[in-house]
């Protein structure tokens, strides 16, 4: 039987360790060659926090872990009867796969996010924020472009009574 990608749904924050429960059962009942890879889908973000830029990781579908595995009986139980797992994504209580082009889309999601870190943060053009760096700290201003390339923004700051673009990266402002 073909090894295929499965589903599992485990309690939210916890499927780092489910992931590894499953790794660790498999590999104390002697079952690892029924189990290909076990993955928790994540990307890089960067999180402005007091301030700072920090690197951080976004769960793409948190509560749910990725298994591809040849489903077994023995390899089933493995999985149900594994702490903070609910059971798999299916019909009737019964696993379904998910297609092989689905796990390739989410694989190359997880690649994509690895190489070029999002911001985890989005301003809309029109929108309120504050200068928080820069020579332009705690000046007032206006989105006037959006570049998520490169995480920059042209806002517009009042300077001397009069709308000066600046061009800032999106560490350097906070939301209103």
């Amino acid at each position: 039987m073909a090894q295929r990608w499965y589903i599992v749904h485990a309690y939210s924050n916890f499927e780092n360790k489910v992931a590894e429960a499953i790794k660790e059962k498999a590999a104390a009942t002697g079952l690892e060659h029924l189990f290909e890879a076990v993955l928790v889908p994540t990307e890089k973000v960067v999180e402005v926090r007091r301030g700072r830029k920090v690197d951080a990781e976004r769960k793409f579908f948190p509560g749910y872990v990725l298994v591809k595995m040849e489903m077994t009986d023995e390899a089933f139980h493995l999985i149900k009867n594994t702490p903070k797992v609910t059971g798999f994504l299916g019909a009737d209580l019964k696993p379904m796969p998910i297609s092989e082009a689905e796990a390739q889309r989410i694989l190359h999601q997880v690649q994509e996010g690895v190489e070029r870190p999002k911001p985890s943060i989005s301003f809309d053009v029109g929108e309120q924020v504050r200068v928080s760096d820069g020579p332009f700290a705690s000046f007032n201003g206006l989105v006037e472009e959006v570049d998520e390339e490169r995480a920059r923004l042209k806002v517009a700051v009042s300077i001397f009574g009069r709308a000066t673009p600046v061009e800032l990266e999106y560490g350097q402002v906070e939301k209103l």
